[in-house]
């Protein structure tokens, strides 16, 4: 459902009421008072105008898939991970790759195997022969984005050494903790379960990830024209940052002071807690699912120039941020049931929040 397409009923008076124009009248869905644009502090109309700049970046890598590019934005903003899951040759590492390189920060990239160990990720205590004793060897989740490779090709085992670094942003080794720098985002890329080789990724960590987006084929006119600036060199060399990570928290921190009404809030939370009432769901979605999802809307509403969250936000971002964490039942599978299936009956069934509460 098209952001907005509720919006008008909640933001506009009824013709001839007599009440203001919505621009003056008080909404339950907006701030009581506008948001301060005129601090020294970044605004929503800086945000904009960076994440337009991050936008068009990736897309000039990334081509005829803007809704995808939306959504890894919206991560980011939020302060999630992302999880790119569909079939090889489709783009998924390019696009983690072009989001990476969109913004000024450290980057590093883990190419997942069987072999890979725990302690490939997170680093390593070695002896030091000239000082005597042990020193820690960071391993590549010291980054701002870490780019994780076909992760469903290493042990559960190794996949779980992103557990701790991904919901509390440290590295515990050998019993020392070590923060990690904001921004830390993690960006997978998983092959189906189906192909030969991989590995279900275990409940709890596909949990720690905001979102899981596919990016389908590309339409015939978008592959014609990759052809045309993929043929000869990768547009993924002439890319050229267009932001840092001072800019990443700043931003941030913008998407932090979204307002989210009272009613928006019990949207999302009637919409979590029925995935766990439902038939077809033997393991509904988690509390930190509600959480990501409230995230994930404010970063939505954010990169649309408003300050409030509307529940076309909270629809529009169901299917990605819930449907990753959803098991179905037995039945549920041999009837070809999937979550997305249940979360997209759910967003249409629920009542949708209206000016009057």
């Amino acid at each position: 459902m098209a952001v907005g397409t509720h919006g008008e009923s909640y933001m506009r008076a009824p013709t001839g009421s007599g009440e203001p124009a919505s621009a003056d009248r008080p909404s339950p869905l907006r701030p009581s008072a506008p948001a301060d644009r005129d601090g020294d502090g970044p605004d929503l109309d800086g945000l904009a105008q960076v994440a337009h700049k991050i936008r068009d970046a990736i897309e000039s890598v990334i081509e005829g898939k803007p809704d995808v590019v939306r959504l890894a934005l919206t991560v980011l903003l939020a302060e999630g991970h992302l999880l790119i899951e569909d079939v090889p040759g489709v783009g998924k590492t390019m696009l983690a790759k072009a989001l990476a390189r969109s913004v000024d920060c450290s980057v590093r990239r883990v190419q997942f195997t069987p072999d890979l160990l725990p302690s490939d990720i997170t680093g390593v205590s070695a002896y030091n022969q000239e000082l005597r004793e042990f020193e820690f060897k960071p391993g590549p989740v010291f980054a701002n984005i870490v780019v994780g490779d076909e992760i469903n090709r290493a042990s559960p085992k190794t996949q779980s050494a992103l557990l701790e670094c991904m919901e509390e942003r440290q590295v515990t080794v050998d019993g020392v903790t070590y923060p990690l720098e904001r921004p830390f985002m993690v960006i997978s890329t998983q092959n189906p379960v189906e192909m030969e080789g991989t590995y279900p990724l275990p409940e709890a960590q596909r949990d720690r990830f905001t979102a899981r987006i596919s990016m389908g084929y590309p339409s015939p006119a978008a592959e014609l024209e990759m052809l045309d600036t993929h043929g000869q060199s990768s547009p993924l060399d002439r890319l050229t940052p267009v932001a840092d990570a001072a800019d990443v928290r700043a931003l941030i921190e913008v998407v932090r002071r979204q307002h989210v009404s009272p009613a928006v809030r019990q949207y999302a939370i009637d919409l979590v807690t029925a995935t766990r009432n439902h038939p077809d769901l033997r393991l509904g979605a988690s509390p930190r699912a509600t959480l990501h999802l409230v995230r994930a809307a404010r970063a939505y509403a954010a990169l649309d120039d408003r300050d409030y969250v509307l529940p076309d936000d909270i629809q529009d971002l169901a299917v990605p941020v819930l449907a990753h964490r959803l098991l179905p039942t037995a039945e549920a599978q041999v009837e070809r049931r999937r979550p997305e299936h249940v979360v997209t009956e759910l967003v249409n069934r629920l009542p949708v929040p209206s000016s009057g509460k």
